[in-house]
């Protein structure tokens, strides 16, 4: 018998009740639920609702239940619906009419959220950890090839000349962010949706501000109705991990191109790569496919939860159990993906000599030539022109600027002098680059170490 039968004369056909069961998914909210319960039952007693005698049945039936689902010896059922049903219904079978009163001024409907959000606040520190292990990986690949030319890019054309760390650190600073958001994400989340009832709270003396401090939380939700129906923290886990994600796809794309013969800036690890069942000769990326392709999966969960929300009036509705498994697949996705590109990321090996090879074709030092013409007293714009005109020179004859010969140099303008070939030396063009945030070794250092304090930070507030 359903623990919600009262109401009812007939039982609920077979096909609703698969339809309703919730059980085969949300029964890894159960160590959420159990302290949720713990902390209920404790206030229920603390303010006379029940006897303190129930409560302490309750608090010892509740922890045997933790034991035992933890060693293995529990079997939920979906005859009981939920994980709440389920952990109800094995309390009142173990203690019989105590477990009854656990119920008391509370609903599954502030039960699930209170659970779901207990959820995602445990969730989210353990990928805060994973990418501060990433950003750990970054800063040692990004000192060992601070000095490491190679082309950047813009339009996937060779621009300007960078460093490989420099390129390596621009991902430090994007999942620097990531982690940020999940932190300000943790803080956002962190109010109490216990004691909101079904939705309009309780007539019961109950303390929620108890419940909220036993629990961990910052202080009770102010409205009850917004307790039960808000599921913004959801949302905002999922938009967070889809930003995450995204970054690690974009990674993930430069990896697949380094790793081709077209490029050859690094070489993956046998243990981080596959083959093929007919071509002998390939070593496929396909962790980093694989990743760039669980990006999309993760945000299909973030648009089928907004997508469930977007039209339900207050408080809450049965469209909301939608919640859980787009928020499940998401952290799971992401907790995967995380460390095996990071220990990908920590095993590759670099081919330096081909990024420089790569860097000195392309013309990615003209910029570099109209500034020395700049900073011999030409205009910028007629600097940019003659530099035009001199790679178009260059392009016809198959030379680059480098190669030119001071008289060819001349011939386009009077104020080349023997200087210019330090100016365009790539080495120095990327050396000269010392503004904030640029390659140069200066910089560079400034970046890893700003980086490493962040991944210090949080490291001692575990």
């Amino acid at each position: 018998m359903k623990l919600w039968s009262g109401r009812f004369a007939k039982d609920t056909d077979a096909l609703v009740n698969e339809l309703n069961a919730s059980i085969s998914f949300d029964q890894r909210l159960y160590k959420e639920d159990i302290q949720g319960s713990l902390a209920h039952a404790k206030m229920l007693g603390d303010c006379g609702i029940i006897s303190r005698e129930d409560a302490a049945a309750i608090k010892e039936g509740l922890e045997g239940i933790l034991r035992d689902v933890e060693a293995g010896k529990v079997e939920f059922t979906a005859d009981n619906e939920d994980i709440h049903m389920n952990i109800e219904a094995l309390l009142t079978a173990r203690i019989g009419d105590a477990g009854k009163r656990l119920h008391t001024a509370r609903s599954r409907n502030d039960q699930v959220a209170l659970d779901f959000r207990m959820y995602v606040r445990r969730g989210i520190p353990v990928v805060v950890g994973q990418l501060l292990e990433l950003e750990q990986v970054l800063c040692r690949q990004a000192k060992q090839y601070q000095s490491a030319v190679m082309p950047g890019y813009t339009h996937l054309q060779r621009a300007q000349p960078i460093s490989f760390a420099q390129h390596l650190l621009a991902y430090g600073q994007m999942f620097a962010r990531d982690v940020t958001r999940l932190e300000d994400c943790a803080k956002r989340l962190n109010q109490c949706p216990l004691g909101s009832g079904a939705l309009a709270g309780t007539t019961y003396p109950i303390d929620r501000f108890e419940t909220a401090e036993a629990l961990g939380f910052d202080g009770p939700m102010s409205n009850s109705l917004d307790g039960v129906s808000d599921r913004d923290y959801a949302l905002e886990l999922l938009g967070g991990l889809s930003i995450l994600m995204m970054h690690l796809s974009r990674f993930a794309e430069e990896v697949i191109l380094w790793c081709s013969w077209e490029f050859k800036f690094i070489e993956l690890d046998d243990g981080y790569a596959t083959g093929s069942s007919i071509m002998p000769q390939k070593k496929n990326p396909d962790v980093a496919e694989l990743v760039r392709g669980k990006t999309g999966r993760v945000y299909g969960d973030l648009m089928g939860l907004l997508t469930v929300m977007k039209g339900l009036p207050l408080a809450y509705n049965k469209d909301m159990q939608e919640d859980k498994e787009p928020v499940f697949d998401a952290l799971d996705t992401v907790e995967m993906c995380l460390p095996v590109f990071a220990r990908m990321l920590d095993t590759m090996t670099v081919r330096t000599d081909n990024m420089r090879a790569a860097a000195g074709k392309g013309f990615i030092n003209a910029t570099d030539c109209a500034d020395y013409l700049t900073k011999k007293g030409m205009p910028f714009r007629d600097a940019y022109t003659v530099t035009g005109r001199l790679v178009a020179d260059c392009t016809a004859r198959g030379k680059t600027l480098e190669e030119l010969t001071l008289e060819e140099l001349r011939a386009f303008s009077d104020l080349f002098g023997e200087d210019v070939y330090e100016a365009l030396k790539l080495e120095n063009c990327m050396a000269l680059r010392s503004s904030f945030g640029g390659p140069a070794a200066g910089e560079t250092r400034r970046q890893i170490q700003e980086l490493e304090r962040f991944v210090q930070a949080r490291e001692h507030q575990k």
